[in-house]
């Protein structure tokens, strides 16, 4: 893998480097884009944050170059404090939307903090926070369902239901096989929301989820049972019209490094497919290294299910791969649909190739594009900044209009 930097518009916010944040999707709706909601976190200084962001694509280049678009917005009313472990969820009803944050953890109160206590955190309490998404209202609704704080849980939503599944209760120190189902009527007024307590839950935490081919079909993998005891079978779960379907999965066949390491983590690359990191090991041990596997699931589109690859992130040479600012994000890679819409009229493919990149040995610029590009190296023009290890662009003139292309200054 090679992690590369992906830029912000003008008038983006910054968004802080956040862990265990909630982040909801947002489908394309009359003329807005296909967004995320990111909810809360907590930074590497320690500081949890209470701040809702709104984040979207602005513009795809050539090349894959990316541009996105961050925005905070703004809340009123009774507002969710600043928290992480939590999640947030889309539902909709009667023609309308809105978000619903649920559990999470917090530092104590200021008036219970002590010396000795100042960094503890606690669970929040059970509240179900509804956001309305086009005006930026939220309340607050105490369900007499929920009793305790639920942290590094999973929500699944469809349509007007939210399920809520598995988490830890701090205060007990407990992971109870929880399994609740939310349900939210966006009446004109004030909205009303019911909870039903379901008795097929599952007992993990900080679990992965991968959606498969249908919009309500998804696996879980990884996550805990308890402590340093990882959870390593898998499940299937299915939402429709009369609820929850969880069911056991294939489980793929683990490495030894997997099953050896106490932890792991790790995200959804989409469409069955997930990211697992475990610490590398050796004598002594590697700083900051990790090996990377790519878990692959059976999809309606026929992929092979259980398929394991394994990568090893060892280097931290900067050619190979730049370290990242705090206010920088990740960007892995796209959709083989969006691929083939970055072929040109020539038939030539203007994508990202990795051979590309193979002799780095020269100095001054080298570019990537198609094989018969016309690029002259010596003769080129900037569109934008050059400055020391970002990226400029050069004008190809393949093609009848040409186009530019990616260099990157060696030196």
């Amino acid at each position: 893998f090679k992690l590369r930097p992906i830029s912000f518009s003008n008038d983006s916010s910054y968004l802080p480097p956040l862990r265990c944040p909630a982040v909801a999707r947002l489908e394309a709706r009359n003329s807005e884009p296909e967004s995320y909601l990111i909810h809360g976190g907590r930074t590497p200084n320690n500081e949890i944050s209470a701040a809702l962001y709104v984040l979207s694509v602005e513009s795809r280049g050539c090349n894959r170059k990316l541009t996105l678009r961050c925005q905070e917005k703004e809340l009123a009313g009774e507002l969710p404090g600043a928290r992480y472990g939590h999640t947030a969820s889309v539902v909709y009803s009667r023609g309308k939307r809105a978000c619903i944050l649920f559990g999470g953890r917090s530092y104590q109160p200021p008036g219970e903090r002590t010396t000795e206590t100042w960094n503890s955190v606690v669970d929040c309490p059970p509240q179900v926070f509804l956001i309305d998404l086009d005006y930026g209202c939220s309340s607050a609704h105490n369900l007499p369902e929920l009793v305790d704080g639920q942290s590094f849980h999973m929500a699944f939503s469809r349509g007007d239901s939210v399920f809520l599944l598995g988490g830890h209760t701090l205060a007990s120190d407990s992971r109870p096989p929880r399994l609740f189902r939310l349900r939210v009527e966006l009446l004109l007024g004030s909205p009303k929301l019911s909870c039903e307590v379901l008795d097929n839950g599952l007992s993990i935490t900080s679990a992965i989820t991968t959606r498969l081919g249908s919009d309500y079909e998804y696996v879980i993998l990884g996550g805990y049972r308890a402590d340093q005891q990882k959870q390593l079978q898998c499940c299937r779960v299915a939402l429709d019209e009369t609820g929850i379907h969880i069911e056991p999965h294939k489980t793929p066949t683990w490495s030894g490094e997997i099953c050896g390491s106490r932890t792991w983590f790790g995200g959804s690359l989409g469409l069955g497919r997930a990211l697992i990191a475990v610490p590398a090991e050796g004598h002594p041990a590697p700083t900051d290294a990790f090996c990377l596997y790519q878990v692959s699931f059976e999809t309606e589109e026929g992929s092979k299910e259980g398929q394991q690859q394994g990568y090893s992130q060892e280097s931290t040479d900067m050619e190979d791969s730049g370290p990242l600012e705090d206010s920088e994000e990740l960007y892995f890679g796209r959709e083989p649909h969006e691929l083939e819409m970055m072929t040109n009229s020539d038939g030539e493919d203007n994508a990202y190739n990795e051979e590309d990149e193979e002799d780095e040995s020269q100095s001054g610029y080298w570019s990537r594009c198609c094989n018969t590009c016309h690029v002259d190296a010596n003769t080129w023009e900037p569109f934008y900044s050059t400055e020391l290890m970002r990226p400029a662009m050069i004008f190809c003139s393949k093609g009848e209009a040409g186009h530019w292309v990616h260099a990157q200054c060696m030196e």
